[in-house]
């Protein structure tokens, strides 16, 4: 090889030297088109499997609200997680929305969702910390991630959440935006969006907000823990509030910098209301929460957005809340009776007006979340009418004549022979069934019982909605005064038929519903189911709305007397005092009260329902009666019959009883002490001893072989046998 000529190797490596430059540029070219094509990829890849950033027609999670019948007052919220009520542009104050941006988002109207010097900036620092500490998102990035992303921390979330941003640019208008954030961005406390902000940390609506609040709630949503108006940073809150307020000065027109000067100076924390779940009208809230949960499911009802009307009248439940209380307080010492419930009902619609089931919902001491007016309690006498309205039913009537007189029944189940004694211990004689209900004398109860028949008076008491009798062949002839379990509810909506003439509106909290699109999807219809023949309800009306017949054992001044009124009612004691109740009612009303313990303690002796619930519900009936116009009730037709014990004209004979001696004395000790008159039959016969048991209207003849007609008789001579010893 010649000296100095280059080898085949080095011609070959200027060769390729020379070429590089083309080589490199070639790969750089496909290699830039391969990453182009990745990169394009990637893109419509994750243009592809992101949401289409729907927000108008998306459905959010919005809290349920329980109101009043007016719409006016907001008892309850029943919401999960995410409490959130959606407001309209209308209702949200531009000081709230400059407030947000000046704290969220100062380029908001500028960018096209994304700030790229913000990501760059933050993603140096994140690649340096090796991990996603800094986010760097605009409002629009911030309403992506909340709407439709979850919240961890990844580079494959963080770039879908730029991809939203910039559909939802695309698709929105600024304002929009700015509306869809403020309603779906959390602030904490369960908190979603600035209604249920403004209404959970201040306790009003979004649209009266002040400046000083608006900017107040703008400072959460950056870190809703570490700027809780109730967690331990509070200095920090305040820092933060007042910043923004001090760079809302320059964005404010001149007009308005004295407004933010004025915020500066406010105490917002003071305003803030405690941390505690809001709630009115507690026990009829949850009443109606239970009912909602046997119809919906609970998404429905903790997402869907429901408007809630009940039937509640707000101002007499506040009153019926109040009278409870004070009176139980007041009285508490004297009966030993720490708690009281009460229940208003609209007989012509079965509204529930009122519903106090404690005199404290939030007293732990007394079980005060317990709803007493929906617990099954023994109702005593207070449930004897429904008795007599099924002896009516049969053809009774309120002048047939019954007998008073001590009476043995027979075996009652426990091995004993039930013999009852009135409340007053003494024996009445004859005396027609509407003086025998107004007194609430036990005998005569048990006998109308024995007549009506148990299976057929328990029927009756279905039809009139109560359902808690259950226990059919348990129950006796001590069904008559009270020995079967009800509720408060239960008796008081039975009574309400009486009121109504006989017509049933089941009692129902609920008036309407409405969904989150406005449409009406439940509203309370009329029923008037005629579940009582008219006469039937008209006959209980007259003798329980019969003053001078309960007089004798209550006095004329008793808890249903109001001057110019005409009120029905009937009160119940149980053994040794447990409960107390009293029913009453108008036309137009009816209210039931109980009065006792929750654990079941007997009361003072001698606090009978006459007196401890009757008074309780004279001062209620007291402070609404004003509202309801003067009313009688309808007259009942009499029936005409040939049997005199039916119509009352049945013969009897005035004597003279010497109670303390226990025996009949002569007309000559009339007026002496402990000597009282009596009415006695000239013929010494029960009612059975006339009249058919299961038809007394018809011609069937009576059933002389009636074990109980023959108790009947029994008693019946044996008590007139004494009485004619005379002294």
């Amino acid at each position: 090889m010649a000296a100095g000529k280059p080898s085949g190797a080095d011609r070959g490596k200027r060769i390729f030297l020379r070429k590089l430059p083309k080589i490199i540029s070639r790969v750089f070219f496909y290699f830039s088109g391969l990453m182009f094509l990745l990169l394009g990829a990637a893109a419509v890849y994750l243009f592809w499997i992101t949401p289409k950033a729907e927000l108008v027609h998306r459905q959010v999670a919005q809290t349920s609200i329980i109101y009043d019948r007016t719409g006016e007052h907001k008892l309850y919220e029943i919401h999960g997680e995410e409490n959130r009520k959606v407001v309209t542009h209308e209702e949200i104050p531009d000081l709230m929305r400059l407030a947000t941006i000046i704290a969220e988002d100062n380029s908001f109207y500028e960018h096209h969702g994304i700030s790229l010097s913000a990501i760059i900036r933050s993603a140096a620092v994140n690649l340096r910390n090796s991990g996603l500490s800094q986010g760097a998102s605009t409002i629009t990035q911030q309403l992506a991630r909340n709407a439709f992303l979850t919240r961890e921390k990844s580079w494959e979330r963080k770039i879908k959440e730029i991809v939203l941003a910039l559909k939802i640019e695309a698709r929105y208008g600024k304002d929009e935006i700015l509306d869809f954030y403020l309603n779906e961005i959390p602030y904490g406390s369960n908190a979603y969006g600035i209604q249920a902000a403004a209404f959970i940390f201040f306790g009003k609506n979004a649209a009266d907000l002040s400046l000083d609040e608006a900017a107040l709630l703008a400072s959460l949503p950056k870190a809703t823990n570490t700027y809780s108006p109730y967690g331990n940073n509070k200095d920090l809150l305040i820092t933060r509030q007042k910043m923004i307020l001090e760079n809302l000065k320059d964005k404010v027109a001149n007009e308005d910098k004295k407004l933010v000067a004025e915020a500066l100076a406010v105490d917002t924390l003071a305003k803030i209301i405690p941390l505690r779940e809001k709630i009115e009208a507690p026990h009829l809230v949850f009443f109606v929460k239970d009912q909602l949960e046997k119809t919906y499911p609970r998404e429905i009802l903790e997402e869907g957005g429901l408007k809630i009307y009940t039937t509640l009248d707000y101002d007499m439940q506040k009153t019926a809340e109040a009278t409870v209380k004070d009176y139980i307080l007041a009285n508490e010492k004297r009966y030993r009776a720490e708690n009281g419930a009460l229940v208003a009902i609209n007989p012509q619609s079965g509204e529930i007006l009122a519903m106090v089931g404690s005199r404290d919902y939030f007293d732990e001491k007394i079980d005060g979340e317990v709803n007493v007016a929906i617990q099954i309690r023994q109702p005593g006498s207070s449930f004897k009418p429904v008795v007599y309205a099924k002896a009516f039913e049969k053809g009774y009537q309120p002048e047939t004549i019954m007998i008073d007189v001590e009476t043995n029944f027979g075996p009652d189940g426990t091995g004993k022979d039930y013999i009852p004694n009135n409340y007053n211990l003494n024996f009445n004689g004859p005396l027609p069934m509407r003086n025998t209900l107004a007194m609430s004398l036990n005998i005569p109860a048990v006998k109308t019982l024995y007549l009506a028949g148990i299976d057929e008076t328990i029927d009756l008491a279905e039809r009139l909605g109560i359902t808690s009798l259950t226990r059919r062949s348990a129950y006796g002839l001590s069904l008559a005064l009270g020995g079967g379990d009800m509720t408060l509810l239960e008796e008081t909506a039975a009574f309400s038929v009486f009121a109504n003439d006989g017509k049933r509106n089941p009692a129902t909290a609920i008036a309407r519903i409405i969904d989150h699109t406005g449409q009406e999807i439940v509203n309370l219809a009329k029923k008037d189911e005629q579940v009582v023949d008219a006469q039937v309800a008209r006959k209980i009306n007259s003798i329980l709305s019969d003053n001078s017949a309960r007089a004798p054992v209550f006095g004329s001044q008793n808890a249903f007397f109001f001057k110019n009124r005409t009120i029905a009612g009937k009160t119940g004691t149980t053994q040794n005092f447990r409960d107390a109740w009293t029913v009453g009612y108008t036309p137009r009303i009816a209210v039931g009260v109980w009065v006792g313990n929750n654990d079941n303690q007997p009361m003072q002796a001698g606090a009978d329902g006459s007196v401890v619930a009757g008074s309780l519900w004279h001062k209620f009936m007291e402070a609404i009666i004003s509202r309801y116009p003067e009313e009688k009730f309808i007259e009942y037709e009499k029936v005409k019959s040939s049997k005199p014990m039916i119509t009352g004209n049945f013969e009897t004979k005035t004597i003279y009883f010497d109670e303390k001696k226990g025996k009949r004395v002569s007309e000559k000790k009339k007026g002496k002490d402990n000597v009282v008159e009596k009415k006695a039959p000239v013929n010494k016969h029960g009612i059975l001893f006339y009249v058919n048991k299961d038809n007394p209207l018809g011609n069937y003849a009576p059933n002389p072989d009636d074990p109980m007609a023959i108790r009947w008789e029994e008693a019946i001579d044996k008590a007139y046998e004494k009485e004619d010893k005379k002294d």
